[in-house]
């Protein structure tokens, strides 16, 4: 079969990957890691901040226990969360034709095209500087039975890439998904929200100064946030913890 373009479907030539020279010009980057506040980081922290007050309030599962994060008396622990860095490669919106690179990785079974893109954000991540102290990259983790039902996790397949350009450690054995969920997909934001507390669980700790989470799409960042205070409670406030994924939805 000849190789086609993920977006327009144009007969690629010998020196084209995955896009044709057209597309990939149009590649709509997003520019984020070399901007350490950006509005993909800004949402990010925005909802951090509302499901911490939630869990707060309300006891939930998965609530950042005061022994993490301090008390009172340790200068404000609590008040000081730091501000998570955040980045995507590219833009994504359903009505944009660019969206097929990260479903081609998710549904299509397009590792390959996954793996270069995600090559792609590694690097322009090292180049930047901003990111130069990651030494851990966690991936999203799949049910066990999506995953083989799949045959591979997308997370997976972005942070082994991404962890190769940083020169960080990849391990996918730390975070774990304690029952499977329903699909995010066709969910509203706060539905996305309930759906995901207490799923996410750390299966075993090891020293770092900077993990990376990483997933194939950021749409509200509530998958990423559950991640993200399952690594917090697990590893303490020391560690600098920040997200990067393939794509980001476009408001």
């Amino acid at each position: 079969m000849p190789r086609e373009c993920l977006v327009c479907g144009r007969r690629l030539g010998a020196k084209e990957e995955h896009l044709c020279l057209y597309c990939a010009v149009d590649l709509p980057m997003t520019y984020f890691w070399e901007r350490a506040h950006n509005p993909m980081a800004d949402q990010f922290n925005a909802l951090l901040e509302q499901m911490r007050q939630a869990e707060t309030e309300e006891g939930d599962v998965g609530r950042v226990d005061e022994a993490e994060w301090g008390t009172d008396n340790d200068t404000g622990a609590r008040e000081r969360m730091e501000y998570a860095r955040a980045c995507a490669l590219m833009f994504y919106h359903h009505e944009n034709p660019f969206k097929h690179i990260p479903k081609a990785l998710k549904y299509d079974g397009n590792i390959k095209a996954g793996r270069y893109y995600a090559t792609m954000l590694g690097r322009k991540m090292a180049e930047s500087g901003n990111w130069g102290d990651v030494d851990l990259v966690i991936p999203v983790p799949l049910h066990w039975f999506r995953r083989y039902r799949r045959g591979y996790n997308q997370a997976e397949v972005i942070a082994k890439a991404v962890a190769r350009e940083l020169g960080a450690r990849f391990r996918s054995d730390i975070l774990c998904r304690k029952h499977r969920t329903k699909s995010q997909t066709k969910l509203d934001a706060a539905a996305r929200l309930r759906n995901v507390q207490g799923v996410f669980g750390v299966k075993k700790r090891c020293a770092a100064t900077h993990v990376l989470i990483i997933d194939d799409t950021f749409t509200t960042g509530a998958t990423l946030c559950a991640c993200y205070f399952a690594v917090r409670q697990a590893f303490g406030p020391n560690v600098r913890i920040s997200v990067a994924t393939l794509a980001v939805v476009q408001a």
